[in-house]
């Protein structure tokens, strides 16, 4: 096909070529897939490769289907009509029936309702595809249309293949306008939507989901909560969470969508509260609030009215509240003025109170008792998790066209929002006294938890117990855990490739932390003697000589730094020293002590076992630091590992450092976990030149 040519003259050149006649009555369809007419509009949309068929023009194919569906031959009328539903979906062959009054055909089928069966379902499946093109408005359509497809809907005797294509006409339907969305919802009630989400045949179970998510979606506030509120009566959510998201069968993609839609309708209506201030005046908002103070608090409540003057139990009021994690405790309203959380925070907070009581009085006492600056607020903590929990779950936001995102959980419990604020509050207070949090913390653990929240959201539980179960089980030190693994992948610091040149690079790193151990005992120490009575006396420094063949050592008076080795009188030859010995293995530690003092001792203590066994120089260090350097250092003169913690520190940076650097090219590019593999050599070497024959 060449593109530069107008499409009249290549159907001319094609027709020429076949001799056939008249080539303004055909033209070019896709022969494979949707099969659309090839027009000057969309040819640019041709990939190299596809097959295109000649066929009969679209003005052509429109006329004889438009004659060939008033036929009183029940055969071709059938056909036409099968042929009809499968072109309609050609915008150009659509444009070309409608013109010429086909819809109106269509309508007289529909309503005359004569037709029953395969040609019924070709006629809706026809109307369906013609006005997905948008060229007719849906306004048009009768009243007995309208009362015919909501008759498909309503009568069980249909078959299922015409309920399902009417369900998908009202579902188109419904969104068009107002008057539309009225009938619809007057005469498809919702018992009978859900008759068809209980059956067993999957698309019409889809289809009638979908119709139900539209009338939803197309609800005012009002009649959303209503419809809302007489499913949840039908228990739909435990059909839902039972029959399709726990079917045998896989969920959809189309099906995973509506649920999402669903879970999304549903929680939005906490969208009203979560935006509305606390109104002080309110005389209910006001008894909410002292509903919370009273059932914390029941004992103290009952003292009755006319034992305090009113200051008495203002100033007793706010205590209280104070104990409650309110902020402003002389006026606790005030926390609620921030909308959002707004009222939501409220609503949590004596749902909490009301529907797990122990669990709410645990938590006040527990922190109101705590004089030790570590108590968790419970109102401050409450109004931030409400906020917390609505940007998770995206109430307030309008429902996405395509996310599929929804929480098996949601389905598998009334008050879904509730009740996952109560597991949560929880949290936070465990989370709390994992961190030992103060008031000044309170941002961090927040942070904390909606990290917990969301990680264990992510791994889609099914039921709020498994919720409640696994998000107690990461705690805070596992975030920590987890925190530190993703930053290390984030660095590759993981990847196959390099954990191999990490391992490649340890025994050159190793041997560099050899030879510093090895310069500190070159340069040398001042020990502290001490004596039985663990009297610190005398002073002693000790060095290796630089050729790493003799300990040197003596001692020296107060003030003396660095003295020159030749002013160690003491000597003892590498080459004699037989073993090293720690902290309780020690001579010199031996001896009978207890406190403190003998703990850090054992600690810093090292010895050397040199010449015969009864000969020992003691060591008693003056930091863990040199500890470590000179028992790693002494370990390296005998020939053995160096086994001190500060090795694997050390050993540990300079590996970060030396991998940092070594990757500072391959920034922003992934490393692959096997190597590329090397390709085969060639069967022949013939391409090489040849040196030899180098001209003279």
């Amino acid at each position: 096909l060449s593109q530069t040519k107008p499409l009249a003259s290549v159907l001319k050149d094609v027709c020429d070529a076949w001799s056939l006649p008249n080539a303004e009555r055909y033209a070019l369809q896709y022969a494979d897939g949707r099969q659309i007419y090839i027009t000057e509009s969309n040819r640019r949309d041709i990939k190299n490769g596809s097959i295109l068929r000649l066929t009969t023009s679209p003005d052509q194919e429109a006329e004889q289907l438009y004659i060939g569906i008033q036929s009183k031959n029940v055969d071709v009328k059938t056909d036409s009509l099968k042929k009809l539903a499968s072109l309609s979906q050609d915008v150009t062959f659509a444009q070309e029936f409608i013109s010429r009054n086909g819809l109106k055909q269509i309508y007289s089928i529909v309503e005359e309702g004569k037709d029953t069966g395969e040609m019924l379902a070709h006629t809706l499946k026809a109307f369906t595809e013609l006005m997905e093109h948008d060229f007719v408005s849906w306004d048009n359509l009768s009243t007995v249309f309208i009362k015919k497809i909501v008759s498909y809907v309503n009568i069980n005797t249909v078959d299922a293949s015409i309920q399902q294509l009417s369900l998908s006409i009202l579902e188109n339907m419904v969104p068009t306008s107002r008057l539309l969305f009225e009938v619809v919802k007057k005469e498809v009630t919702l018992d009978r939507l859900l008759t068809h989400l209980q059956a067993t045949n999957a698309q019409l179970q889809l289809k009638a989901m979908a119709l139900l998510i539209a009338l939803l979606l197309s609800a005012t506030d009002a009649e959303r909560r209503d419809m809302l509120d007489y499913l949840r009566e039908k228990n739909i959510r435990q059909f839902i969470h039972k029959n399709i998201i726990h079917s045998s069968k896989p969920l959809g993609d189309e099906m995973a969508h509506y649920l999402y839609v669903l879970q999304s309708v549903s929680l939005n209506l906490c969208e009203h509260r979560m935006k509305m201030s606390m109104d002080p005046y309110s005389q209910d908002q006001r008894d909410l609030l002292q509903s919370l103070r009273q059932t914390a608090f029941e004992l103290e409540s009952e003292v009755p009215a006319g034992t305090f003057s009113t200051e008495r139990r203002r100033s007793l009021c706010a205590k209280e509240f104070r104990k409650l994690g309110f902020m402003n405790n002389s006026n606790p309203a005030e926390d609620l003025r921030r909308a959002p959380p707004g009222l939501l925070a409220l609503d949590n907070m004596v749902y909490f109170s009301r529907n797990t009581p122990n669990a709410y009085s645990r938590f006040i006492l527990e922190n109101s008792s705590r004089e030790d600056k570590h108590e968790c607020p419970f109102a401050r903590s409450s109004i931030q998790l409400t906020l917390i929990l609505c940007e998770i779950l995206h109430i307030g936001e309008p429902c996405s066209e395509t996310a599929q995102a929804f929480y098996p959980m949601f389905f598998g419990q009334d008050h879904f929002f509730q009740e996952l604020f109560c597991i949560c509050i929880q949290l936070v207070n465990k989370t709390w006294k994992e961190m030992r949090a103060t008031q000044e913390d309170f941002d961090k653990v927040m942070q904390v938890v909606r990290e917990q929240i969301t990680r264990t959201l992510s791994l889609k539980p099914t039921s709020l117990e498994l919720f409640k179960t696994r998000v107690n089980t990461l705690n805070y030190s596992e975030i920590l855990k987890l925190r530190q693994t993703e930053r290390l992948h984030q660095e590759e610091t993981l990847a196959v490739p390099v954990l191999k040149l990490r391992e490649k690079l340890k025994p050159e790193l190793r041997e560099l932390i050899r030879q510093q151990r090895l310069l500190h005992l070159c340069e040398g120490t001042l020990f502290r003697k001490i004596s039985s009575r663990r009297r610190q006396d005398k002073l002693w420094y000790c060095r290796l000589s630089p050729n790493h063949k003799v300990l040197h050592y003596g001692d020296v008076e107060e003030g003396v730094q660095s003295p020159p080795i030749e002013s160690l009188t003491e000597k003892i030859p590498v080459a004699d020293m037989k073993m090293l010995l720690v902290g309780k293995e020690c001579p010199h530690t031996k001896e009978k002590s207890s406190g403190k003092q003998n703990k850090d001792v054992l600690e810093l203590a090292f010895s050397i076992v040199h010449d015969v066994e009864e000969y020992c120089l003691n060591f008693i260090a003056p930091t863990r630091y040199e500890f470590c350097l000179w028992t790693d250092g002494l370990n390296v003169l005998l020939g053995k590992e160096m086994t001190s913690e500060r090795t694997q520190t050390d050993l540990d940076v300079l590996l970060s450092m030396e991998l940092k650097l070594r990757l500072l090219d391959l920034e922003n590019i992934s490393i692959p976990d096997e190597p590329p593999p090397i390709p085969k050599p060639p069967s022949n070497l013939n391409f090489c030149y040849d040196f030899s024959h180098a001209e003279q």
